[in-house]
């Protein structure tokens, strides 16, 4: 058998591996706490139980109950993820790229960043209202500062050699952006994706959770003034699935866009993927 099949049959094996571990360790703990609540040493009142969950989960999927709220909670975290990614790495690369402005404008970031985002969530709701735009803007104000900080240092760690190659061979600044900077950056800007993604849900929940009329964080609201536990843990345990399903979409993105790139192993993405 060739080198690149032992190494396919290595790989295939060890996501098995994978997989089946990241199910034993869900199972388990499952197990644990439905059979803790089950004894009486978890007061199912406060922590429900994962039967309880399940149910409820499949009552709101097959009546139809969930849908609309998670419609509204995954538009808000998808308009404040693409507003918010677009806006960080469009300042991550003009910063990175003109010196000046970066030292004049960091002690402005710095600030802006150290606030806590709690207590900008009612100034928005005061300011745009309980609908989509003050959830937005409070999701923005999270997912910018994340790609922000990535995309600026993934431009400032380009190879200085490569740059003045480049530009010896006489490419424009417009081109070392496209061929050099863009590509060099990708890596550092998906890594920052992956945890916006969860972070722009984040924002919206929160939104919602403080000022809203539907979405998952309403939802998550109005179980907790009625002592609901199992809805509160059936709304957590919907968003966590909904993550996961975008943060899927964004790997295979990523795997596409950066098939060139060599994998940890020596081995390029394509073959990986």
């Amino acid at each position: 058998m060739s080198e690149a099949g032992l190494s396919a049959g290595s790989e295939r094996r060890r996501r098995g591996l994978v997989t089946t571990a990241q199910v034993g360790i869900a199972v388990l703990f499952l197990a644990a706490w439905q059979g803790l609540t089950a004894v009486g040493w978890l007061d199912p009142f406060f922590f429900s139980m994962p039967s309880r969950v399940l149910v409820r989960m499949w009552e709101w999927v097959s009546t139809g109950y969930i849908w609309r709220h998670l419609a509204v909670t995954l538009w808000e975290a998808l308009l404040a993820f693409l507003l918010g990614a677009l806006l960080g790495v469009i300042m991550g690369f003009i910063l990175a790229r003109i010196r000046i402005l970066a030292e004049i404008i960091e002690p402005y970031i710095q600030m802006l960043n150290s606030i806590p985002r709690l207590i900008l969530g009612p100034i928005f709701t005061l300011w745009f209202g309980l609908g989509v735009a003050s959830k937005v803007a409070f999701g923005v104000t999270i997912v910018f500062f994340i790609v922000f900080y990535s995309t600026y240092q993934g431009v400032r760690e380009v190879d200085a050699v490569v740059l003045n190659n480049a530009r010896m061979l006489g490419a424009s600044e417009r081109q070392l952006l496209r061929h050099v900077l863009i590509p060099s950056a990708l890596s550092w800007i998906f890594s920052s994706l992956h945890t916006s993604i969860g972070m722009a849900i984040v924002g919206a929940v929160v939104g919602e959770y403080l000022g809203a009329a539907r979405g998952m964080g309403y939802l998550i609201a109005q179980a907790q003034g009625v002592f609901d536990t199992t809805g509160m843990f059936a709304g957590m345990v919907m968003m966590a699935l909904a993550v996961l399903v975008v943060d899927y979409l964004v790997r295979q993105l990523e795997r596409r866009l950066l098939r060139w790139k060599p994998a940890a192993g020596g081995a390029w993405q394509a073959d990986a993927s």
